[in-house]
């Protein structure tokens, strides 16, 4: 993605945001599980979608994750990056969801949800800003706003965060800090 090419109506739901709530399975990783002899997992997270989480929280848009499953390296990945809202082992993201947006005071239209399985579809529908990663179930897909390009962990995350800081104005800012 090099520049922005999405409807106005799209764009208006892309202003509007001040909350970008995370998957882990298949969004921030790629959706593959490994286990040593001894259980313990391990979870491969990729840089630029670290660093677009940051640019995007330093413009003043949050960032939270909610996951149906419990990591100790999504704990340890997210306090690395300075995420306070993270939510794990919720199945069923509803009650997550609220919590996140009552201690945040926003409603559902400010908030943005980039998911890839059905077990996303409940947060999905309510959002403001639905997207679905580009190796997403077809179901999850039918009920995205938008698709990202890039496949889960592997850059979809920072895609999302580039597209909401382009749209919002905030990227050109960001991006003069490196030049």
């Amino acid at each position: 993605m090099n520049s922005v090419n999405i409807s106005p109506e799209l764009s208006a739901k892309i202003k509007a945001l001040r909350l970008l709530i995370l998957d882990v399975d298949g969004v921030l990783t790629d959706g593959r599980l490994f286990f040593d002899q001894n259980g313990v997992e391990y979870k491969s997270f990729h840089a630029r979608d670290g660093h677009g989480m940051k640019l995007l929280k330093q413009s003043g848009v949050e960032i939270a994750v909610i996951s149906g499953r419990k990591s100790n390296s999504v704990a340890l990945r997210m306090q690395s990056l300075g995420i306070e809202h993270v939510y794990q082992g919720h199945e069923n993201k509803r009650q997550a969801f609220q919590d996140v947006i009552s201690r945040l005071s926003l409603t559902p239209d400010q908030v943005a949800y980039l998911g890839d399985d059905v077990i996303d579809l409940p947060i999905m529908t309510q959002v403001g800003f639905a997207v679905a990663v580009a190796d997403a179930n077809f179901a999850v897909k039918n009920h995205a706003d938008w698709c990202t390009e890039t496949l889960g962990g592997l850059g979809a995350v920072r895609e999302v965060c580039d597209l909401i800081l382009q749209v919002q104005g905030n990227f050109d800012a960001m991006l003069q800090n490196y030049l």
